[in-house]
């Protein structure tokens, strides 16, 4: 690795999350204060690009530029019009039965995206769920069923292979992208371990030997991954060998490549994902490193 000295970024914040390095800025949301915001890569500037009251998460351009954004709680994605109004670009909550969460939008305006599937912070049973293509015009599909907590998403730079965490199947699936958007079956990516043998979250946890976060991909291929029961982000060749480890000394939940050059790794860290304690602080940091290999792909 370039330089193993980690720095912080941004400070003071409270669940920050889906980094995107994008028009030299690194986007980023926070949860519980309801924002996506943007920063400069050397932390100064930091803006509020959006509110967005019921909680913020994945983001995304299309090609004309406009912003799509997740709506959690209300289970909607949002598009930001020209005039920086926000409109309604597709309504999942008929297509989800969790938060919406996490999404990648591909060269063509399509956004892939997943969702809890359960109530987490409820403690709920774990539920497997779906994936889903919401095309340019806001038509929703389903594509991908059967899938443990899909997360953290990229596509490859030739635009042909979705690559999709399951935080809580010990695992990376991938998907080919046919030309008419639909998926081909699921395949193993990386694995880190069974899947749990039981759906109790509080038994299943402890099963957890990787628990697949927000990713980034790189020049070579390889992703960089949050374990976001691990407190680290490590750099996982296809097949799920692990090649670096970066430890910040807390929880991370996401990266992105990103910087001038795309050899700056940004990371989201926070002590843990309880939505209460992280509620009611302000702990939450976006740090960062050089590694040696630079960003590929989307985001």
């Amino acid at each position: 690795m370039a330089d193993h000295e980690l720095r912080t970024v941004v400070s003071g914040m409270s669940f920050t999350e889906c980094p995107r390095w994008h028009e030299g800025r690194l986007w980023f949301v926070d949860f519980y204060t309801h924002v996506v915001c943007s920063v400069a890569e050397d932390g100064s500037d930091l803006r509020t690009e959006v509110e967005v009251p019921q909680q913020p998460s994945g983001l995304g351009w299309l090609p004309d530029g406009r912003l799509l954004y997740v709506s959690m709680r209300d289970r909607l994605v949002m598009r930001r019009e020209p005039d920086g109004t926000s409109v309604v670009h597709a309504d999942v909550s008929d297509h989800v039965t969790g938060h919406a969460n996490d999404m990648v939008v591909d060269a063509e305006g399509r956004a892939w995206l997943g969702n809890f599937g359960f109530d987490l912070m409820g403690g709920a049973d774990i539920e497997t769920t779906g994936l889903l293509r919401i095309d340019p015009d806001g038509t929703v599909t389903a594509v991908a069923d059967d899938l443990w907590f899909p997360n953290g998403s990229v596509v490859t730079p030739d635009g042909g292979t979705l690559i999709v965490d399951e935080t809580l199947g010990n695992r990376i699936s991938a998907f080919d992208i046919h030309p008419d958007g639909s998926l081909g079956e699921r395949r193993d990516w990386a694995t880190f371990g069974e899947l749990s043998t039981s759906r109790a979250l509080a038994e299943a946890i402890p099963q957890g030997k990787y628990a697949p976060d927000g990713c980034t991909l790189d020049a070579d291929g390889c992703l960089w991954v949050a374990d976001a029961l691990g407190g680290r982000v490590c750099r996982v060749r296809e097949g799920g060998e692990i090649l670096e480890t970066v430890s910040p000394g807390t929880g991370a939940f996401a990266c992105m490549l990103g910087g001038s050059d795309g050899r700056t790794l940004f990371i989201c860290c926070a002590p843990d994902f309880d939505e209460h304690a992280r509620s009611a602080a302000r702990e939450a940091t976006i740090r960062a490193v050089t590694v040696d290999v630079p960003h590929a792909g989307l985001p």
